[in-house]
């Protein structure tokens, strides 16, 4: 990795500083809990998500499509099970969030999400988790139409940050993400652990 000096660092946040925000996992304990059908609901997925992680669609529209319209039987609301997809994001490394403050107080960094998540889950994870004091701006595949690993979500990002590609850095806990960000010209860590990204962050001249 190279030593040219970082102007911006981008962080993911799922897998990074919280848990993912509806993942196949989280999914499955949700609908399961409320008698869905976990087979018709994967079977569309991904069709639907498309859009309502690029902000094209909202959270009521996403689980109209996917959940209640399909369930009738189960009389479910929107507000009933969105409270539940909520429950379901945690902090994943206390850790990550101690290095995330350090590098906020030395004020030598410009510091961004860039994450793939809904304008919705997003909003109420950076509120519930209190991310907004950390961060300068916030780069979220539901605010600029496009997900991470394709170049146009990298793209705006440093259009955005108003530096070289060359003087960022990404945090992300995808292979093929930060894969993505280094074909773009930017430096990338992949996380493993808070160890680990500490360490990798000494070698880039970053210690906090």
């Amino acid at each position: 990795m190279s030593l040219l000096s970082i102007k911006t660092i981008f962080w993911d946040i799922g897998g990074v500083l919280l848990t993912n925000g509806w993942d196949s996992k989280q999914r499955g304990r949700v609908l399961d809990s409320l008698g869905v059908d976990l087979t018709a609901y994967e079977a569309i997925q991904d069709e639907v998500n498309y859009y309502w992680e690029r902000g094209l669609i909202t959270a009521q529209d996403f689980f109209a499509q996917t959940v209640l319209e399909t369930n009738p039987g189960l009389k479910l609301t929107f507000d009933s099970l969105w409270s539940l997809v909520c429950a379901e994001s945690k902090v994943l490394h206390q850790e990550c969030f101690d290095l995330l403050a350090s590098m906020k107080d030395s004020g030598q960094y410009r510091l961004s999400t860039l994450n793939n998540e809904s304008r919705e889950l997003n909003a109420h994870r950076l509120d519930a988790f209190g991310l907004r004091r950390y961060f300068d701006y916030f780069i979220c595949s539901g605010y600029v139409h496009e997900m991470k690993p394709l170049p146009d979500i990298y793209r705006a990002a440093i259009d955005i940050s108003g530096f070289p590609r060359e003087t960022s850095l990404f945090i992300d806990d995808k292979q093929e993400n930060c894969a993505a960000a280094r074909a773009f010209g930017m430096q990338a860590i992949h996380f493993e652990s808070p160890a680990q990204l500490r360490t990798s962050l000494a070698q880039l001249g970053i210690t906090v």
